[in-house]
């Protein structure tokens, strides 16, 4: 098992998950993070952190393509291990349905 960041990360970007993951496992694009399906160990500590309930587990249905996004944009994007700010506009995007088509593919600034 590993956790996956899916579909409300997108323009929200709150980055309190980032320092409490043990095993640095976080990587940045310019609008959302995503997780290392190979680096995440299954702790589960993230989760609970991320205001806008945009981490769960791979066990629920339905996330193979959000698996699949965080495995292919976390070999390419920085890694990420320090919390800065959200977007200004995170509140306003957080729970919009449909943002896949606002996600960038590219990277963050990373550490």
């Amino acid at each position: 098992m590993t956790y996956v960041v899916v579909e409300n990360c997108i323009k929200c970007k709150y980055m309190d998950c980032v320092e409490v993951c043990p095993v640095d496992c976080f990587y940045e694009g310019e609008n959302m993070l995503v997780i290392h399906p190979d680096e995440c160990i299954d702790c589960g500590v993230c989760e609970p952190e991320c205001p806008a309930e945009a981490i769960k587990p791979d066990t629920e249905t339905g996330l193979d393509k959000w698996l699949k996004l965080n495995a292919d944009y976390a070999k390419s994007w920085p890694n990420i291990t320090i919390k800065r700010e959200a977007p200004s506009d995170a509140k306003q995007w957080d729970g919009k349905p449909d943002k896949l088509a606002q996600m960038s593919p590219n990277p963050g600034k990373g550490d």
